[in-house]
């Protein structure tokens, strides 16, 4: 079964490179909770201070990104605290407001 196509909403298209970046329609952001609590990952050497931590995503468009992600911290750490939240809605905030 293929993949449906996304519904682009916006498309930008640079006359230079002739990249394109295009706005698709989501029906939601899944994201990796700790114990109900939203989290950061970020992984860095242990031994050597450069290039620093990395941070990884923890929020995707696709539901199967943070099934898999969950599962795997929760093998990870032993533990089954670990789960995918669906954001639907928000609060829009801006810098002034954070």
């Amino acid at each position: 079964m293929s993949r449906p196509k996304p519904q682009i909403i916006l498309e930008s298209v640079n006359k230079q490179t002739y990249k394109a970046e295009q706005i698709l329609s989501a029906d939601a952001i899944y994201s990796v909770y700790f114990e109900g609590k939203p989290i950061n990952l970020r992984t860095q050497h242990t031994l050597l201070s450069y290039p620093g931590p990395k941070y990884k995503k923890v929020s995707f468009s696709n539901p199967g990104h943070a099934f898999n992600l969950a599962e795997r911290l929760n093998k990870m750490f032993k533990t089954d605290s670990f789960s995918v939240f669906k954001l639907e809605q928000g609060v829009e905030v801006t810098e002034d407001n954070v």
